[in-house]
């Protein structure tokens, strides 16, 4: 009876439940939830810094943002002149030497940093007075000297000579060349000769026109009180020298004046970067801001935009596509979609981004896209509640942009009432399909003549190149013809030839080899041995700790990946026998290596040989030397595309070794510049163990 009463109980229940609500509709939204923010305490020094402190007593921490509001600055011939004052700011002061600087910042578990118009430090908030005081020496006192000034050149100098393969980095500089032009803060870029031409002399002129506190604001948030934190930065900021920054003008960019492509050939890309864009004057001000941030999150903010769900979801052209539509009170920014393509389907990708950029303008978006970006920035905007520091940025926001004292607190309210109607109207004001770049940085031999064949609303798009740094150049010739006489073994021989001749590279029985990169500040380790009895041990080492790590004995075989070993199957056994000896040209002759013809690489013609369906191998017509190497491979249904790069051949016992190894994978790229090479010595088989 029991059990009878409790089913009809839940019954009665459901029938009650189901005649309050129609499961089959679904629920109007409720109005917008009241935001109530509550506003920073601020006050303002004599010299101009203006403060923002926010009270949060939840944990024992504190963080101080500087941010000097300057408009852009054009540094011309001595491009690089900003990013050198921000690099040496934060090395001590005149106070305090920069090793002992370090020192006491890193035993009180802080952290400081200086750009060239900003500063960040954050500790414990008990550690407060001390670090603000640090900061405030370094900012305000800093110690330029001759030495780190030579040190900090030296690295811009070698992360710019690490770019100079890098599709990324090259599509990333042309792009933004192109739409505003070198002559303009936003499309200029520094170069070994710009830099070059920087002095230390510049570093201080710099930093004294711009480091200057008119338009400083400083952030703090954390455990403190108000009282304290005002005299502390009394204290620390009122010798802050009351200055304002000089005031310069530059053209005002301009978009194309019809949809184009602008090409760029890099030679070495095994992928093609796509840039689709054009200027737009947006400020946050603007009544219709939120309404076109929320028409590029439907185009392409993110997995669920347009541009994602078609070129990676329908059409598996990339590991993703994207938009972005920029803000900037100081002049225009940037609408962009972009997307890193296969070479294979560069035209055809270029062709769904502009078909997706046409039909968010001409559509209406649909009711569920809308609701669904709704609820995305709702969710966005309650997380960032949670963190004390969000109070203090929307109250920069509304000093530095110009914002409405409730922007913030009506957020949710202004952003639930965009309508379907709202989002197309700011498409077509701020995507501009007849006025389009279309970026293109890729292998021109592979790319060129699809791209010269797309279409879009029924007229074939004008190609124009460009190159690495964005001068325009003529066509490239990619029909480059093979001279009948030359075949996959010629081109083999020539390459044995070129290295040492055949009797002395079929003497080497081993060799070792140890090269070191850098990656991300990084240093990167590359020690490799073979032998001619199928031995081959591969390890790269990141702070003498192995990161990857290869060795084959034979017919056996392993892999250590951060820490995870893996035995070799049979399949990857055989991939890496094939390439074990010293030198596997020896055993590609005669075999079944095919030549594909002739390409461009670096600028030197090159033959191209299919090793396997996996890998190819170009060799200098000129020389005969290895200058590439491309290797494909399948990883999670994705095909991960490695580019290997040869230079700089010395000799080593009779045999020509190149001694700068550049690779990239994906959108990382290091050089391993070769320290140490042995022949037929320092090679045993424990080394295969």
């Amino acid at each position: 009876m029991k059990n009878i009463f409790t089913t009809l109980f839940f019954l009665a229940f459901a029938l009650v439940a189901q005649a309050q609500i129609d499961r089959t509709q679904m629920p109007e939204p409720g109005p917008a939830p009241e935001i109530n923010l509550k506003d920073p305490q601020t006050f303002e020094l004599r010299n101009g810094l203006k403060v923002l402190v926010v009270e949060n007593h939840k944990l024992p921490r504190v963080s101080i943002q500087l941010s000097i509001d300057n408009p852009p600055v054009l540094e011309g011939a001595k491009a690089g002149v900003s990013a050198l004052t921000g690099s040496l700011l934060g090395k001590g002061s005149k106070n305090i030497k920069k090793d002992d600087f370090n020192e006491e910042v890193d035993f009180l578990g802080a952290r400081i940093n200086f750009g060239s118009q900003s500063a960040f430090a954050s500790s414990l908030s008990k550690y407060f007075p001390r670090i603000l005081e640090l900061m405030a020496d370094a900012g305000l006192n800093p110690n330029f000297t001759q030495a780190e000034f030579d040190k900090e050149k030296q690295k811009i100098l070698t992360g710019l000579k690490s770019e100079e393969k890098s599709v990324s980095a090259i599509s990333g500089r042309v792009g933004l060349a192109l739409a505003y032009s070198k002559k303009h803060p936003y499309g200029e870029f520094m170069t070994e000769e710009t830099v070059n031409a920087v002095t230390l002399t510049d570093v201080i002129q710099f930093y004294e026109d711009y480091f200057v506190p008119a338009n400083a604001y400083l952030v703090i948030v954390g455990d403190i009180n108000f009282d304290d934190v005002k005299t502390l930065v009394e204290e620390q900021f009122t010798p802050w020298t009351k200055a304002v920054p000089p005031s310069f003008g530059f053209s005002k960019p301009s978009d194309a004046l019809y949809t184009q492509i602008n090409f760029v050939d890099v030679p070495n890309a095994v992928q093609s970067e796509i840039t689709v864009e054009n200027l737009v004057s947006l400020q946050k001000k603007d009544p219709d801001y939120l309404s076109a941030l929320i028409a590029n999150e439907i185009l392409g903010g993110g997995g669920e935009g347009r541009l994602f769900l078609n070129l990676r979801e329908d059409k598996a052209y990339t590991y993703g596509s994207y938009s972005r539509l920029g803000n900037d009170k100081f002049g225009p920014a940037r609408f962009r979609a972009t997307a890193s393509v296969r070479n294979v389907v560069t035209d055809s990708s270029v062709i769904e981004i502009l078909k997706e950029i046409e039909r968010i303008r001409t559509e209406p978006v649909t009711k569920e896209e809308l609701e669904n970006t709704k609820a995305k920035y709702t969710g966005r905007f309650v997380m960032a509640l949670e963190d004390p520091a969000t109070i203090a940025d929307y109250a920069l926001d509304i000093e530095t942009e110009g914002l409405p004292e409730d922007f913030y607190t009506t957020y949710l309210e202004k952003i639930n009432a965009i309508t379907i109607e709202d989002v197309q109207q700011v498409a077509q004001k701020y995507m501009k399909p007849d006025n389009l770049r279309i970026v293109v940085a890729g292998k021109g031999s592979d790319v060129v003549e699809n791209l010269e064949n797309v279409t879009f609303k029924g007229k074939k798009l004008q190609v124009k190149y460009f190159d690495k740094f964005a001068n325009a150049v003529e066509k490239q010739d990619y029909s480059a013809s093979l001279p009948a006489d030359i075949t996959a073994n010629t081109v083999l021989n020539n390459y044995i030839e070129a290295i040492g001749g055949k009797e002395k590279v079929k003497a080497v029985t081993s060799y070792s080899l140890l090269a070191e990169a850098e990656m991300q500040g990084m240093k990167l380790n590359l020690d490799v041995k073979k032998t001619a009895k199928s031995q081959f041990m591969q390890d790269v080492k990141v702070g003498g700790n192995s990161m990857s790590k290869q060795v084959l004995n034979v017919d056996k075989g392993y892999m250590v990946m951060q820490g995870q070993r893996k035995d070799m199957g049979p399949d990857e056994i055989a991939k890496v026998k094939d390439e074990s000896a010293p030198f596997p040209e020896l055993n590609y002759l005669n075999s079944d290596i095919t030549l594909e013809g002739m390409e461009s690489v670096d600028g030197k013609k090159a033959y191209k040989l299919k090793i396997s369906d996996e890998k190819t191998v170009f060799y200098d017509a000129e020389s005969g030397l290895k200058l590439q190497e491309v290797t494909s491979a399948e990883m999670n249904g994705q095909t991960i595309t490695s580019t290997i790069n040869y230079m700089d051949y010395k000799e080593v016992s009779g045999i020509q070794f190149p001694f700068i190894i550049a690779q990239t994978v994906g959108p990382q790229s290091f050089e391993f510049v070769v320290s140490e090479v042995k022949v037929n010595e320092g090679v045993s088989d424990t080394d295969f163990e």
